[in-house]
C-alpha cells in the first residue's frame, strides 16, 4: 500500500493506493503539532500499518515558519565587507508604485551577521582565510547561543574551499547546531539570492527538524515506514534530506497537488493544464505544458528569494476559510487572514465568529446545511447567516448581497493568480483545461473558467484529496546543479558532458537503484540578466530548446544572437507506482438526490443535486446543478454540461452560446 498525507491549513487529507483501489480520509489539521493530524488521518482511514510500503507526506511547517517569521535564532558568516548583502538585496522596492510598502526584514538580524577575513575571486584565492579571525567568529557564535548557522562567502559557488573550512570549524565547535553551507546547498552565482536561500535554509532547520523528528517517531511507534517528504520541485525525498536542507520543502504541499492533477488529467487525454487548488486557507495555481509540470528557480516566498528548483506555483490567500471584512473606506475585502482549522469558519460551530468564504457559500446554497466535513465538523447555515449578516450590516447591504460580494472578491483574487501563471508566462489560458481540486476548487471552477475564457474544466473523482493522491504516486527525486559559464556555440561538447558527469556520479551515489536522469542547463542571450532552464543532451539541442522556450515565454526569439550557458542541472528520479484509475458504468439511477435553491448573479434558482457516488462512466449533467463529491462540492453553472469519463473525471464543457 502506498500512502500519501497532505497537511493543509484547515484539513489534513489522506489517500492510500492498494491494487488500484483508493482509500481516502479527511480530518481537521492540528496546527500546534501537524504530526498529530497526520496520524489522525491514518486512524480515520482505518489502515493497517503493516501493509503500508511507502508513506509520503506534504507539510506546511516550512512555509508557515517563513510566513510567520517563526524560524530559529540564526547567525550568518560571510566575507568581510559583505555583512549587509541580505539587507541591501537588489535595491528595488517591494511594490514599484507603493511608497508606503517596505520589504520584510531579513531573516537574520544585523547583530547576528558575522564576517571573516578572507576573499575568493573568480580564479581562486585573493586573501587567505584568517584562522585567528575564524576562531574569533566561532567563539562569538557560541556566546550568542544561536540555533542555526548559515555560511555564504564570496565566490563560494566556484571555489568552496574556504566555505568548507568555516563549516567544519562551526560544526566542531557547536555540535548539534544545524549549519547550512551555500556551496553544499546552492553552488550558483548571484550573491544576494544565494545568501538569501542559505539563510532561509538555516532559519528553517530547527523548526522543520523538530517536526520531522516528532513525525518520524510517531510513524515508527505505529509501525509505519519512515516518511518521505514532498519537495518543492515535485518529487519526494528521504526524511534525512528534509531535515538537512529544509528550504527545498517550502512548497511541499502545493507541489503534490500539481503532480496529482497532471497525472489524472493525462489519463483523460489532457496535457495542457492550469491547475486550480483551492483549500481552506489558500489557493495554489500552476501550469502544466505538454504533460510537463513547469518549474522555476526564481521563486519568492514570504518576501525571501529562493533560488532552488521549484514547481512554478503562485499562491494567494483566498480559501474557504479566508475571512471577509470591511476596510476603513467601507470596501469589502477577503483575506489574507484565515479562520484555519481552529476556530474555523462560523459554520463549523467551533468558536469562529467572523464570516468566511465557506460561510458565504452556505448562505448562497452552494453547500448543504448539515453537511459533514471529515467526520468532525457539521456545517450550520444558521451560524453562517449570522456571521455574514454582521458584515452585511457594517456594509449597509442585504445578507445575500454581502454573500455574493464575498464570493466575487475571492474569485477576483483567484483569477488574478491564474493570469499570473498563464498570461504573464506568455500562455493563452484559452488553450488550456482548468483542473479543479482542493476542498473548494470545484465550487468556484466554472466561474474562474468563464472569466479566463477557458472552455473545459476537469473535476477528478478524488478532487477533494488530490494533493494527497499526488504524494502517493510521486517519484523519489533529487536535483543537482553546478556552475558552468561560457558561450554555447564555442563550448566543447566534452566540457559540457564532463560537467554533467560530475553531477551524474553524485546522483548514482545517492540512489540505491539506478535513477532516471534528465540533463538541463540554464541559458540566456548574451547581455541578459535572467536565464531559462531547458533540456537537451548537446549544445545544438540546448540552443534549439532555448530559442523555442524564449519565444513562448517572452514572445520573441533571436536565432542569430549568442547564447550563453551559466549552469548545468541534473534531475535524478525513481518512478513511483502509478495506478490505472477506472470508473464503472452507471448502475441504476442513484445520482439525483434532491433539489435546493441556489443564488447566482441573476437571482435564486432551483438546482438539481447529484451524488457523485451514484454516478459512473457516461453519467451526464447540465447546469445549473450541484454535484456532491465525498470530500468536495462542484457547482456546475448554467451554460455548462459534463460527462464522467472512464477514469472517473467529470469533464465539464462550456456550451456554444453559454455565458
Amino acid at each position: 500500500m502506498r500512502l500519501g498525507v497532505d497537511v493543509g491549513g484547515t484539513f489534513t487529507d489522506l489517500v492510500a493506493l492498494r491494487a488500484g483501489r483508493l482509500v481516502t480520509a479527511k480530518v481537521l489539521s492540528t496546527p500546534a503539532d501537524q504530526s498529530a493530524g497526520v496520524l489522525a488521518a491514518v486512524d480515520a482511514a482505518g489502515l493497517e500499518a503493516a501493509a503500508v510500503s511507502v508513506f509520503a507526506q506534504g507539510m506546511t511547517v516550512a512555509t508557515n515558519a517563513l510566513l510567520e517569521r517563526r524560524g530559529g535564532r540564526t547567525a550568518l558568516i560571510t566575507t568581510r565587507g559583505f555583512r549587509d548583502v541580505l539587507e541591501i538585496g537588489r535595491q528595488n522596492r517591494a511594490a514599484l508604485y507603493d511608497l508606503a510598502r517596505d520589504r520584510p526584514p531579513p531573516l537574520i538580524p544585523r547583530e547576528l551577521r558575522f564576517t571573516v577575513r578572507e576573499r575568493m575571486g573568480p580564479h581562486g584565492v585573493v586573501v587567505p582565510l584568517d584562522d585567528a579571525d575564524l576562531n574569533r567568529v566561532v567563539e562569538a557564535l557560541a556566546a550568542a547561543e544561536v540555533e542555526a548557522v548559515a555560511v555564504c562567502l564570496l565566490f563560494g559557488f566556484l571555489h568552496p574551499e574556504h566555505e568548507s573550512r568555516v563549516g567544519e570549524r562551526v560544526r566542531a565547535r557547536l555540535p548539534g547546531v544545524p549549519v547550512s553551507v551555500s556551496s553544499e546547498l546552492l553552488p550558483e552565482f548571484r550573491e544576494y539570492e544565494r545568501m538569501a536561500t542559505v539563510a532561509a535554509d538555516a532559519y528553517l532547520a530547527p523548526r522543520v527538524a523538530g517536526y520531522l523528528e516528532r513525525l518520524g517517531g510517531r510513524a515508527r511507534r505505529r509501525g509505519l515506514p519512515p516518511p518521505l517528504v514532498m519537495q518543492s520541485s515535485g518529487g519526494v525525498a528521504e526524511i534525512a534530506l528534509a531535515a538537512a536542507q529544509p528550504v527545498r520543502f517550502v512548497l511541499s504541499g502545493p507541489a503534490g497537488g500539481v503532480v496529482g492533477a497532471s497525472y489524472v488529467a493525462a489519463l483523460s487525454g489532457f496535457r495542457d493544464l492550469l491547475t486550480f487548488d483551492m483549500g481552506g486557507t489558500s489557493t495554489d495555481v500552476a501550469a502544466v505544458i505538454e504533460g510537463a509540470v513547469q518549474t522555476t528557480t526564481e521563486s519568492v516566498v514570504a518576501g525571501v528569494p529562493l533560488k532552488l528548483s521549484m514547481v512554478d506555483v503562485h499562491s494567494v490567500s483566498a480559501g474557504g476559510g479566508s475571512i471577509a471584512w470591511a476596510d476603513e473606506g467601507g470596501a469589502l475585502r477577503v483575506g489574507p487572514r484565515s479562520a484555519g482549522a481552529a476556530p474555523g469558519p462560523a459554520a463549523y460551530g467551533r468558536g469562529g465568529v467572523e464570516p468566511t468564504v465557506t460561510d458565504a457559500n452556505l448562505v448562497l446554497g452552494y453547500l448543504p446545511d448539515g453537511a459533514s466535513l471529515g467526520g468532525q465538523v457539521r456545517l450550520s447555515r444558521a451560524r453562517a447567516r449570522w456571521a455574514v449578516q454582521r458584515l452585511a450590516d457594517r456594509l449597509d447591504m442585504a445578507l445575500e448581497q454581502a454573500a455574493l460580494g464575498i464570493v466575487r472578491v475571492a474569485d477576483s483574487q483567484m483569477v488574478r493568480a491564474l493570469r499570473v501563471i498563464s498570461v504573464e508566462r506568455g500562455l493563452d489560458p484559452r488553450d488550456f483545461a482548468l483542473v479543479a481540486f482542493g476542498g473548494a476548487g470545484a465550487m468556484h471552477a466554472c466561474a474562474m473558467a468563464e472569466e479566463l475564457g477557458v472552455r473545459t474544466v476537469l473535476v477528478p473523482k478524488t478532487c477533494g484529496v488530490l494533493s494527497a493522491f499526488g504524494l502517493a504516486i510521486s517519484d523519489v527525486r533529487r536535483d543537482y546543479v553546478a556552475p558552468l559559464r561560457g558561450r554555447l556555440d564555442i563550448l566543447d561538447a566534452a566540457d559540457l558532458g564532463q560537467a554533467w558527469r560530475v553531477l551524474v556520479d553524485r546522483a548514482l551515489a545517492d540512489f540505491a537503484v539506478e535513477p532516471r536522469l534528465e540533463h538541463l542547463a540554464d541559458l540566456r542571450y548574451r547581455g541578459q540578466s535572467y536565464e531559462l532552464t531547458v533540456g537537451g543532451a548537446t549544445p545544438d539541442a540546448l540552443a534549439s530548446a532555448f530559442h523555442a522556450a524564449h519565444q513562448r515565454r517572452y514572445g520573441y526569439r533571436d536565432d542569430d544572437e549568442v547564447v550563453e550557458v551559466v549552469a548545468v542541472r541534473l534531475v535524478a528520479s525513481v518512478a513511483g507506482e502509478t495506478p490505472q484509475l477506472w470508473e464503472g458504468p452507471v448502475s441504476g439511477d442513484r445520482s439525483v438526490i434532491g433539489r435546493r435553491p441556489v443564488l447566482l448573479e441573476g437571482g435564486w434558482h432551483d438546482a438539481q443535486v447529484f451524488d457523485r457516488a451514484g454516478m459512473g462512466a457516461g453519467s451526464r449533467v447540465r447546469g445549473l446543478v450541484v454535484v456532491e463529491f465525498a470530500e468536495a462540492t462542484c457547482l456546475v453553472r448554467p451554460g455548462w454540461s459534463g460527462t464522467v469519463d472512464e477514469v472517473g473525471t467529470l469533464i465539464l464543457r462550456r456550451e456554444e452560446g453559454g455565458p
